[in-house]
């Protein structure tokens, strides 16, 4: 076996890393042990999948012979669920192994922005957002709204959204890029087709950014009264906190603490791992996919949602696509995530 089905390999690298954690200074670096430790634990799932995985090919084979000696109706239905059921686990399996990459197994911050267009592009970017958060409980992510910046008349101005689960930058660093509109306006009086634009980014969330020193003379602190949901504690003090990195231009913003001070250190560390990323995209070209830097406007699109004056979303990447719109908008994304994630391995394997 080879590719990203190279079992040995993995199995031999396993064997290094359960090495590791018997050395007697292991636990001397936290941030190493945790690194150490979550790559062990990703492997042996991946290896005891295939255990399992070839034990339920084993087993119906078995049973093939049973039943070529018995012809046993029962027998034979349920060869064909346990079937079904090898099927399902081999795809699921498939999909493990294309998130392969250095962070993929890592929580993420999802961000939304609406392009240009006011209202009209606002509204887009909420329902992207609801879209999302369905999609999170539907495929058991976790997550946590950090940051909302209400529309003046509705949907959001931005969004960020902190992401935790196995593999949860692997999946969703797919969505990154423009997500594109098209409707009848519900804020037109006349009822035209109107299309909006929205820009979806996601970034890894690195296990060490400590070691990424912020000068005081480098950043802008702003604070002022919270906007979004929170409790009345959240909206009636000055809690929110904007942190500016002047050297690169992030802004980072949080709102979601009653304490301005839990605020400002939950931004500074989402800064500081923003500015890891960079170091990182420096230092290695190959992951420069890391950040979404997509313009949001027509031609730069990587799906299309269209409601009128037909109903397709279709992934523009994979060309997948689908005419149900509401069941995507609903928060069924995977099989788009999943259409992706194979166009790439397959490039990966002729490349």
């Amino acid at each position: 076996m080879g590719g990203h089905f190279d079992l040995d390999a993995k199995i031999k690298r396993r064997k290094e890393l359960e090495s590791i954690t018997n050395e007697p200074d292991f636990w001397s670096n936290q941030g190493y042990a945790n690194n150490v430790n979550k790559e062990l634990a990703n492997l042996s799932k991946i290896i005891d999948e295939y255990n399992s995985i070839i034990g339920s090919i084993k087993n119906s084979l078995e049973l093939i012979e049973l039943i070529k000696m018995e012809n046993d109706l029962e027998l034979i239905e349920g060869l064909e669920k346990d079937l079904i059921k090898i099927k399902e686990k081999i795809s699921n399996y498939e999909i493990n192994t294309l998130l392969n990459g250095e962070f993929d197994c890592n929580n993420c911050y999802l961000e939304i922005h609406p392009g240009a267009g006011g209202t009209e592009a606002q509204d887009w970017a909420n329902m992207l957002l609801r879209m999302y958060t369905m999609f999170f409980e539907k495929f058991g992510f976790k997550y946590n709204v950090v940051e909302k910046s209400l529309g003046e008349e509705a949907g959001i101005k931005s969004v960020l959204v902190y992401v935790t689960g196995d593999y949860a930058y692997g999946y969703l660093k797919n969505e990154i890029g423009v997500h594109r509109l098209v409707r009848i306006s519900p804020f037109n009086a006349a009822g035209k087709r109107q299309t909006s634009f929205a820009a979806v980014n996601v970034t890894p969330e690195l296990e060490s950014v400590t070691d990424v020193v912020i000068n005081d003379s480098d950043i802008r602190i702003d604070v002022y009264r919270s906007s979004g949901n929170g409790g009345q504690g959240v909206n009636t003090t000055d809690s929110a906190v904007r942190v500016t990195h002047i050297p690169t231009g992030i802004v980072i913003t949080v709102q979601n603490e009653r304490s301005q001070l839990k605020n400002k250190e939950i931004a500074l560390s989402i800064l500081r791992n923003k500015l890891k990323i960079m170091e990182v995209e420096a230092r290695n070209k190959e992951i420069n996919s890391l950040k979404g830097n997509a313009n949001i406007d027509f031609g730069s699109q990587i799906r299309n949602y269209v409601l009128e004056p037909y109903s397709l979303v279709k992934d523009l990447r994979s060309n997948y696509e689908t005419s149900n719109y509401q069941k995507v908008l609903d928060g069924d994304i995977y099989p788009f995530i999943e259409s992706v994630l194979r166009m790439k391995g397959l490039n990966e394997k002729n490349n």
